[in-house]
């Protein structure tokens, strides 16, 4: 190798450390502003339960925001999916300010949204702007938009090494480059360490019990996990439904928030509970150790999809994974399992369903509950991801692979049976 060569490949390679500590540590300090907003948010609307008769005037509010700034962003994740595969303009920097407000906006007035999507929108928007800085080409432009998911995700969860897959997975059937696997990961743990740096926490969950895998728990966990798919494709189903049905029912879109908040505010008063509002960590994190009701995984399916389809912004992962631990808690009535595994299962099979990423639903399960746990999530999540349909709740994202191929198999047989 010349030195001529070697001259490109270090200044290449420096370049790319340093785009990487930028796009880690800005979306790294974006996300550690969300947490720490969402915390207050949170701890505001407890002591103050009237302002979710506000929700209406907030939704008013984010749907005129992006009504007239932000119609070329309101895409959300699936922009970037899209500008992924298909390279166009770069993506406005708006995207962060408008997500980062909206979603807020949501949590302080109770919506059921979650903070995943936000994080991965800011992150996007940010390393999106790269492109023009460093006059990079289309194939440099897919990474930045990789690093932007990986550093957004990584950093709103604590889950590093699930935050890379996760980017490299959700656009695992595009063409992805080695670079961008390496520089993934790096980006990840930058932007995560950003959040430590920032000293703000994450939650922390524990499976204290994990039993030894024998025979007889696998038939348990086959048809539970089959059921954590089945939940994953009802809450992507619900999502889009909802969203279509506002399309077609209320013309102008800045109405669409503002009737879903005064319908969503009116029944969260005649139920008489604020258990859905918001992300619902403590309702997760009670999951664990006390039964849940059989019926919470199903609230929060149709609160949050409500929420999402009315045109509130923030993300659906929290809420995917109150719907899985709730609906694991409440199987462990009859399931020999322990209650905390059931429901760590639940917490990260459902969104494998949801996504259509069990490799890294895998490693985010065995990072926040520990390596012990790692076979029953595993499984969990690649039956979860079989069992859920092939609709999932990013409308931009290819699927493909081993549940693409047995749902063409399945349409091509009822074609010939027909």
């Amino acid at each position: 190798m010349n030195s001529e060569k070697i001259k490109k490949i270090t200044a290449s390679s420096l370049k790319w450390l340093f785009i990487c500590v930028l796009i880690g540590f800005l979306s790294g300090s974006a996300s550690a502003f969300l947490l720490a907003a969402l915390e207050w948010a949170a701890q505001y609307r407890g002591q103050h339960n009237w302002v979710i008769w506000l929700l209406p005037i907030g939704g008013l509010l984010i749907g005129l925001g992006y009504h007239y700034y932000g119609k070329e962003v309101v895409k959300g994740n699936n922009l970037l999916l899209e500008e992924y595969e298909n390279p166009q303009k770069t993506i406005p920097l708006k995207m962060a300010p408008l997500v980062l407000i909206g979603t807020i906006i949501t949590h302080l007035f109770g919506g059921s949204v979650g903070r995943e999507g936000t994080a991965v929108q800011m992150g996007g928007a940010i390393a999106d702007q790269f492109t023009g800085l460093f006059k990079l080409d289309n194939s440099d432009r897919k990474t930045l938009i990789i690093l932007g998911i990986s550093a957004g995700f990584a950093s709103v969860f604590g889950t590093p090494l699930a935050g890379a897959l996760f980017a490299l997975e959700v656009l695992y059937f595009s063409k992805i480059s080695y670079k961008s696997i390496i520089l993934s990961f790096l980006v990840a743990f930058i932007a995560y360490y950003t959040v430590e740096l920032w000293e703000v926490k994450h939650t922390h969950y524990a499976i204290p019990i994990v039993p030894s895998f024998t025979l007889t728990l696998l038939l348990w966990i086959i048809p539970i996990s089959v059921l954590f798919g089945l939940a994953a494709m009802l809450f992507s189903r619900s999502t889009h439904y909802w969203g279509s049905l506002f399309s077609k029912t209320i013309p102008y879109p800045p109405l669409r928030p503002f009737v879903g908040g005064i319908i969503f505010a009116s029944a969260m008063y005649f139920i008489g509970t604020t258990k859905y509002l918001g992300l619902g960590v403590p309702i997760i994190v009670e999951s664990f150790s006390n039964p849940s009701e059989y019926y919470d995984f199903l609230l929060k399916i149709l609160f949050t999809g409500f929420t999402l389809g009315a045109g509130f912004k923030g993300g659906e992962v929290t809420p995917l994974f109150f719907i899985g631990a709730t609906l694991g808690s409440a199987l462990s009535i009859f399931v020999p399992l322990p209650i905390a595994l059931l429901a760590g299962m639940g917490f990260v099979a459902v969104f494998s369903g949801a996504t259509h990423t069990p490799v890294a639903c895998t490693i985010m399960g065995m990072e926040l509950f520990g390596m012990e746990s790692g076979l029953f999530i595993g499984i969990a999540c690649f039956i979860a991801y079989l069992a859920s349909g092939s609709v999932g709740i990013y409308h931009s994202q290819i699927i493909k692979g081993a549940k693409y191929h047995l749902y063409q198999k399945f349409k091509r047989r009822k074609l010939d049976n027909f």
